[in-house]
């Protein structure tokens, strides 16, 4: 075993984690491990797809590509053709690669293409219906990292997505449960309903979900790769059901669309590596710079989910949050102080500013509002037997994206154009306000939450990680994070571990309703430095890997909150 889970877990801890997964679960989990392979995945038959392309000698890249394929098929609210993401690549030789094919504006989009003629916010208009899509991403991104980085071919890694698709698989509680949240919008729409509802009530444990419409993209796509998908028939019956259903999506925009190849951000904690996700993603930026504010204060010492230690994280969220929210935006229209964010410097002057005793009110930070994005992205981490790592966060905003499928592709498109400040300084949906760098605009990409990161201990992966969530997904990395280098939990320990989350604005905390986050004695003590709780449904899914620097074991930790996930290896 490493160092790192050597570590005894101080008692507090122990008895904290004891309760918890007494309330959770009949036994604690235990991460899965294996020695030549890991792949963590929030749907268990993709996870499979994922370690039989490594059994076939396929590398961490041709693996994440098939399960990128096969969650399209097995995971439908979120894994995607239709949408966009981030991949994050570790090659054996020590290369760092991270992959934006986040959506795109369509040319045709302005600044008040949703509001009405007084300015306010027109309901649903961003979020439901052909004028909530961007321009998808996925296939093009998939198709780049595996003709630079991988090693099969196209037909062989969509072979297993095909086959699931074609021949159907068998549903279990987990895909009951979020098949179950699309219900009433499938019901309304006679094409859908043909294929998410039987007999136009909901599937039910034990049926088979066949996706014929779908298989028969997938074959197109496998044969024509990227040609086939942005200028071919699948972009022609996008941009048909687009124009008559009240989209502004054309053929330029497909023909135009780009996925950019950069440097992970990189910054350090603690002596560890950290890649992240640079921008259009806020993720990185605003992970960095909690890390960095937090690594001076002893929270190992003060302990697991302490008053004290809880105090620090949770005023590091507020500000990094009102740095996020309002300072970042698409690169390519935005220019992003993304230096200075990241810097030790800056995040020495935040702690200046953190009171030791008593909570910051937002109000007082020095910054102006700015808007959040879905939550129901997906996440996947893999790690081969060469030591190339990929951490991969892709979306179509939330469950099921804008609920359309055009034609017969049989795929749902996204709805990320809620993810731009449809109106600045006002909260979406979901709380987030956000300001003009992130308003909508021709061609420009959505600022996203999606926080794909590896953990470095001498130039090779420790940790794989990354979440769905909206903007939780940055704090659920960013505990996980802590959970394993400061307070000594195994993998899977710390993907299950409570939740808190302070995003600026609102202004109250926001913990998970079950198990308990603080103990009573803390949550008094944060009460009394002028905290407000607000709890709500479990969120996030941490998929993540822990690899043993010691011994080269590979430990994968499947998030207990995505039933239908699991983690595979061999």
């Amino acid at each position: 075993m490493s160092t790192i889970k050597k570590q005894l877990v101080p008692s507090f801890i122990a008895i904290f984690l004891s309760f918890f997964f007494a309330s959770a679960f009949a036994v604690p989990p235990e991460a899965v491990t294996a020695k030549n392979g890991m792949v963590v995945t929030e749907q268990q038959l993709a996870s499979e797809v994922g370690v039989q392309i490594l059994r076939q000698g396929g590398n961490a890249v041709d693996a994440a590509v098939a399960v990128g394929y096969a969650l399209a098929v097995v995971h439908p609210c979120c894994g995607n053709i239709g949408g966009g993401g981030f991949m994050l690549i570790h090659l054996a030789n020590g290369k760092n690669i991270f992959l934006n094919f986040r959506e795109k504006a369509p040319l045709a989009a302005n600044a008040k293409m949703y509001l009405n003629k007084n300015g306010d916010l027109i309901p649903d208009k961003s979020t439901e219906g052909y004028l909530a899509v961007g321009v998808p991403g996925t296939v093009m991104g998939f198709e780049l990292a595996l003709k630079k980085y991988g090693t099969m071919t196209r037909q062989q890694v969509m072979a297993p997505a095909i086959a699931l698709a074609e021949k159907g698989f068998v549903l279990r509680p987990g895909d009951i449960a979020i098949l179950d949240k699309g219900t009433a919008h499938f019901q309304r729409q006679a094409k859908i309903a043909a294929v998410f509802l039987k007999k136009g009530k909901p599937y039910q444990v034990g049926d088979r979900l066949q996706q014929k419409d779908l298989a028969q993209t997938l074959r197109y796509i496998a044969q024509t790769g990227v040609a086939g998908f942005y200028k071919g028939k699948i972009a022609k019956a996008i941009v048909e059901d687009s124009q008559k259903n009240g989209g502004i999506l054309t053929m330029k925009d497909f023909a135009q669309y780009k996925v950019e190849e950069l440097t992970p951000l990189v910054c350090s904690y603690h002596g560890y590596q950290v890649l992240s996700a640079p921008p259009p993603s806020s993720g990185g930026v605003a992970l960095c710079e909690m890390l960095n504010i937090l690594e001076a204060y002893p929270l190992k010492k003060l302990g697991f989910h302490s008053s004290q230690g809880s105090h620090y994280i949770i005023e590091a969220m507020r500000f990094a949050f009102a740095d996020r929210n309002n300072k970042l935006g698409d690169p390519d229209f935005v220019k992003n102080p993304v230096t200075t964010l990241i810097s030790k410097e800056y995040a020495a002057q935040i702690r200046k500013e953190i009171y030791l005793d008593r909570s910051t009110p937002s109000s007082l930070l020095p910054r102006s509002p700015s808007h959040a994005e879905n939550v129901n992205t997906t996440h996947y981490s893999l790690v081969d037997k060469w030591g190339n790592a990929v951490a991969v966060t892709y979306t179509i905003n939330r469950f099921f994206g804008s609920y359309t499928i055009a034609g017969r592709t049989g795929f749902f498109l996204n709805d990320e154009m809620d993810d731009f400040a449809a109106k600045p300084g006002f909260a979406n949906q979901f709380g987030l306000v956000q300001g003009e760098a992130n308003s909508i605009q021709p061609g420009k990409r959505p600022l996203s939450s999606m926080t794909p990161t590896m953990v470095m201990k001498a130039k090779k992966p420790l940790i794989v990680l990354g979440s769905p969530g909206g903007p939780r997904i940055i704090s659920s990395v960013l505990l996980t994070i802590l959970n394993i280098l400061d307070y000594g939990l195994d993998v899977q320990a710390a993907v299950d571990a409570p939740r808190f989350h302070q995003q600026w604005l609102p202004e109250w905390v926001d913990i998970e309703k079950e198990p308990t986050v603080f103990s009573a004695a803390a949550t008094e003590k944060l009460e009394q430095m002028g905290y407000r709780f607000k709890k709500h449904v479990l969120w996030g899914a941490v998929e993540a890997i822990f690899i043993d620097p010691q011994t080269g074991l590979l430990y994968g930790g499947s998030d207990y909150r995505r039933p239908s996930g699991g983690a595979a290896g061999y």
